[in-house]
């Protein structure tokens, strides 16, 4: 169970982002609106020990942030008319954080760095949540954030939603930065809990938005069906205990069916623009899993081929591994380790290989090679879900 500092850290992160997006519009200057977030956190896990946390939590955060942005606003020449736009708005406006996340991902800054920056300042993802994400080390993703934030400053960058010309370059990074919070919220790379209902619904909330302002890109459609299915399922990933529930074992009596119709809508709205992609393919695979009625009906053909679609069109090593996941019930578990083979090194310290080595292995009769895969798996994961089902699977004969 969290503590009481764990409970205070996770309502003030759930809060950030829409903080510093309410900033940046009414400031207009993303490295002070920053400033204004960090102090007011830093505030409040200074005094919430003491003084509890309170009804409106977001409204406190935004009152210090102000006041503190009282003093730097008297040093400016225009102060007075700065000061009478900070009153704290009834919501925040819907695209607010669409501008914020477009001007993190703005092409004069490097693609990691714009990633990275947009995770912890729009998304509230912490230093160490997005180094697992990208598989380095957080103080390399703290130098990339220090950096993209002075270039955003030094560079004038404007906040706003880019003209037409100017989307191409920067959707696919806007669209990086929701599947990987999404992903963050789907399964936790940290040890505090298993997955983050927040983190999730946030994603979903963005990429509905990016649906409705830009209702023709076929990759916002295609990621927003794909949230959406694996929101489908919500209530049969875990048991009462909180314990992971494999697809295999899910009762699909209990997934949002509703939702899963209106993702197939949303993959062929996408289909229809005529523009494939990435996510437009992973939702298409995830719907052959959610449209079957028991694990015994799915169309492992179809994902396969699904795969290699997608392997054609952004090859990646997470990729091929999944293929081979679902080659194992294609062809078998011997033509699935030749695949995981294949990826060498690439993949060592990404937990779900060993596990999947260790699925593997314990289908081919080799249970002691299986165990030690396992270890390997539960060394690299901090999730509690994915490390007690990892040590029920080493504790047995």
């Amino acid at each position: 169970m969290d503590g009481p500092h764990d409970e205070l850290a996770r309502v003030v992160r759930d809060h950030a982002g829409h903080l510093a997006a309410s900033l940046v519009h009414l400031l207009g200057d993303f490295s002070a609106a920053e400033d204004l977030v960090q102090d007011a956190i830093e505030t409040a896990l200074r005094r919430w020990p003491t003084e509890g946390i309170p009804d409106r939590p977001d409204a406190w955060l935004f009152t210090v942030a102000r006041n503190r942005g009282l003093d730097v606003l008297r040093r400016q020449a225009r102060y007075r008319e700065k000061l009478a736009q900070l009153q704290w708005p009834s919501r925040t406006e819907p695209d607010d954080r669409l501008r914020l996340l477009f001007t993190c991902c703005h092409p004069a800054l490097p693609r990691q760095a714009q990633i990275a920056l947009t995770l912890r300042t729009v998304c509230g993802l912490t230093t160490a949540q997005i180094a697992a994400a990208f598989l380095v080390p957080e103080s390399t993703v703290a130098q990339r954030i220090t950096r993209a934030k002075r270039k955003i400053t030094d560079a004038g960058i404007p906040y706003r939603i880019p003209s037409d010309a100017e989307l191409p370059e920067r959707l696919e990074e806007v669209l990086t930065v929701v599947y990987l919070l999404y992903n963050e919220g789907y399964l936790s790379s940290t040890g505090d809990v298993a997955w983050s209902r927040r983190l999730a619904g946030d994603a979903e909330w963005l990429a509905s938005s990016l649906a409705w302002t830009l209702p023709r890109e076929p990759e916002v459609l295609g990621l927003l069906a794909l949230i959406r299915l694996h929101q489908a399922r919500v209530a049969a990933r875990f048991d009462a205990e909180g314990h992971m529930v494999l697809l295999p074992d899910q009762d699909r009596g209990r997934w949002d069916h509703a939702a899963i119709v209106d993702a197939g809508q949303l993959i062929n709205r996408a289909a229809a623009l005529h523009r494939p992609g990435p996510y437009q393919l992973q939702a298409a695979i995830v719907a052959c899993h959610a449209e079957a009625p028991r694990w015994e009906d799915t169309d492992w053909a179809q994902i396969v081929v699904l795969y290699d679609m997608l392997l054609a069109m952004a090859p990646s090593p997470v990729t091929r591994l999944h293929r081979a996941i679902a080659l194992r019930h294609l062809a078998g578990p011997e033509a699935a380790m030749d695949e995981l083979d294949e990826l060498g090194d690439a993949l060592d310290r990404y937990p779900l290989l060993h596990a999947t080595r260790a699925e593997l292995l314990r289908a081919l009769d080799r249970p002691g090679e299986a165990r030690e895969a396992d270890r390997r798996a539960l060394d690299l994961t901090a999730n509690p879900a994915q490390r007690a089902l990892l040590e029920d699977r080493i504790s047995r004969p």
